[in-house]
């Protein structure tokens, strides 16, 4: 399980290009992507495609390898595999094999932001993507609600406004922070309350990949004590 950049290329461990090397093949979510990455540290292990469309199917091909003797590495898009990523089917299919594995850490895009944010992030619930269907959606924001933690969701741009909408109206106007294309040349943080940030987008068009960071419910822990 490597951990690979979020976006700039050298945000990568030692440890990590040197399990990418000595593989006897990568599994990689986009073999595109992957191969821009080796090809940056001059690694030629073998690419194969294992996303959400045929994990299922490459299950056995991959545990056949790695029971066969070969070492295996998953490597997502971005970021730490598994993490709203595919490859959990995968990790279960070989745990129940008997085959070993082994996290090499690095990048992801929800710790890096908290880290930056300048939110409470010492209590942080990690949300990922909410439905693209509006009532799932609202559900879900419903649901986490009354938590008195920083809430961490990922969301796509053509999304962005629909989610601030419904952020917005349901949870009130917390205080929040967008991390945008984190670690790339047009990174960029921008903090202020929900309807701020609501406001900032609605006369630009949102470009990039988004990281939202909520404020937890104060009021209830607040009430509680």
């Amino acid at each position: 399980m490597v951990a690979g950049p979020i976006g700039h290329l050298e945000d990568i461990t030692y440890r990590a290009v040197r399990t990418l090397a000595e593989a006897d093949i990568v599994a990689a979510e986009d073999t595109r992507r992957a191969r821009k990455l080796l090809s940056r540290y001059e690694i030629e292990t073998r690419l194969i495609s294992c996303h959400e469309h045929n994990e299922r199917k490459r299950i056995a091909e991959i545990t056949r390898l790695i029971l066969d003797g070969a070492d295996a590495a998953l490597l997502s898009d971005a970021g730490t595999p598994v993490i709203s990523d595919p490859g959990y089917r995968l990790i279960r299919a070989a745990v129940e094999r008997g085959i070993q594995v082994t996290p090499i850490p690095g990048p992801c895009a929800a710790v890096a932001a908290a880290s930056a944010a300048g939110l409470p992030v010492s209590d942080f619930y990690f949300a990922g993507f909410c439905s693209p269907k509006q009532g799932r959606r609202q559900r879900r924001l419903r649901e986490l609600a009354d938590l008195n933690a920083v809430l961490i969701f990922y969301e796509s741009p053509h999304r962005l406004m629909k989610f601030l909408n419904d952020a917005l109206d349901i949870f009130g106007n917390r205080n929040a922070v967008i991390a945008r294309e984190m670690t790339k040349m047009h990174e960029e943080f921008l903090r202020g309350t929900l309807d701020e940030l609501r406001a900032a987008f609605q006369n630009r068009t949102p470009k990039g990949e988004f990281t939202i960071l909520i404020e937890g419910n104060h009021e209830r822990n607040a009430t509680s004590d």
